[in-house]
């Protein structure tokens, strides 16, 4: 793989894991609120679960630990 396409995974990869940091805080927001029936919090789980999926196959494939 060379430097450009490797750096560019790298970056991917660190907004992948920063995104689904943010979306799990926002969800630990919304059910200290008592929202976990709202549409916000609906869709926020549908996006936690895509980057679950994509942090899983990183995983499955050795890309990450």
């Amino acid at each position: 793989m060379d430097t450009k396409r490797l750096d560019n995974f790298e970056k991917m990869l660190t907004a992948v894991q920063e995104e689904y940091a943010h979306i799990v805080q926002q969800m630990d927001a919304l059910s200290a609120q008592g929202k976990t029936k709202s549409a916000t919090f609906r869709q926020l789980f549908a996006q936690k679960v895509t980057y679950q999926n994509l942090l899983s196959l990183y995983k499955t494939y050795d890309l990450i630990e």
